[in-house]
């Protein structure tokens, strides 16, 4: 049963969308750029992926921004201007986006990216998914995922996986160019195998590491490096951290050791200093998406710039 989560159900407090919204179902379809596909994509991870594949031969938009939390993105004209004229919409599934990108789809108008149309394109199907619920889900779990964690693009393979899967999409729609796709999804396999041997030979002495998380967002991430968390700031997720929580918080770092806290870019730091000042531990502001800083432009300079961090803040609390 999939139960809407409360922050998720929030989200929603705009779906009467404003006049501003509405005038862009009467703007006509624009001809496709120059023969390219026009690709839309939830997030900007998954433009990167669309980009690493598509090359020259697309057009790749982003909505949410590599800043912004995935699961609550406001709504601009210009989001249904895009996904009006888009040949493939990627999205990341899982309801990550129920909160905003349904109606936005719907008020579109545009019957080529409609869930169950062929320009629909569900990256979640080709990943590894984690934390997947094994008993009924209910609102006081918090904003639990029904479907499992939808932060699985933290995992290099799972984005190789996705770009599998965008190669073989993109080869049906422009079957012409599909040795073009292929190639170019060669060689970002190979450039991702490069990079991969190099972030486990960074990470190779931190390996068993406890850290402790803000939000539930790096399962993927802490498997495939090794890390073990032990606790999150929120309580529950998408819950504020209460006063109890952040006692017991405090008292189970201290117990385990734990000095290092890993905070996403847009929650409030507040709390996590505040424990860190208990502790003795370190906040660290990774970036869960690309774009969000100005040296993770792409999938692989994302992973570049955690692991950098992460090792940096390791050596400086031995």
């Amino acid at each position: 049963m999939n139960i809407l989560p409360i922050g998720h159900r929030l989200g929603h407090r705009w779906l009467s969308l404003s006049a501003a919204l509405l005038v862009v179902l009467f703007v006509s379809h624009p001809l496709r750029a120059a023969g390219k596909l026009n690709v839309v994509t939830a997030t900007q991870d998954l433009a990167s992926l669309a980009t690493e594949v598509g090359g020259d031969r697309v057009s790749v938009i982003s909505i949410a921004r590599g800043y912004q939390d995935p699961h609550f993105v406001e709504a601009k004209p210009s989001f249904l201007l895009n996904l009006r004229k888009a040949d493939l919409l990627v999205v990341v599934g899982l309801q990550l986006e129920i909160g905003w990108l349904p109606p936005l789809i719907t008020q579109s108008g545009n019957p080529r990216i409609q869930p169950a149309a062929p320009g629909y394109f569900d990256a979640s199907q080709f990943a590894e998914i984690l934390e997947i619920p094994t008993s009924q889900v209910s609102r006081a779990m918090g904003d639990v995922h029904p479907l499992g964690n939808p932060h699985y693009w933290l995992d290099p393979q799972n984005g190789l996986r996705v770009a599998v899967g965008l190669a073989q999409k993109l080869s049906q729609m422009d079957p012409g160019d599909a040795a073009y796709f292929n190639q170019r999804l060669e060689d970002f396999r190979k450039r991702l195998t490069v990079a991969e041997r190099r972030w486990d030979e960074q990470m190779k002495p931190y390996r068993g590491r406890k850290v402790v998380t803000y939000h539930q967002s790096w399962p993927n991430f802490v498997k495939r490096f090794g890390l073990q968390v032990v606790e999150y700031v929120e309580p529950r997720p998408g819950i504020p951290p209460s006063p109890a929580h952040v006692v017991e918080l405090i008292a189970l770092m201290k117990r385990q050791n734990v000095k290092l806290i890993l905070v996403e870019p847009y929650f409030d730091l507040k709390t996590p200093q505040s424990v860190a000042r208990e502790t003795g531990a370190q906040v660290v502001v990774l970036m869960p998406s690309v774009g969000g800083d100005k040296d993770t432009g792409d999938y692989i300079k994302l992973f570049d710039y955690d692991i950098n961090l992460l090792v940096k803040a390791f050596q400086q609390i031995r």
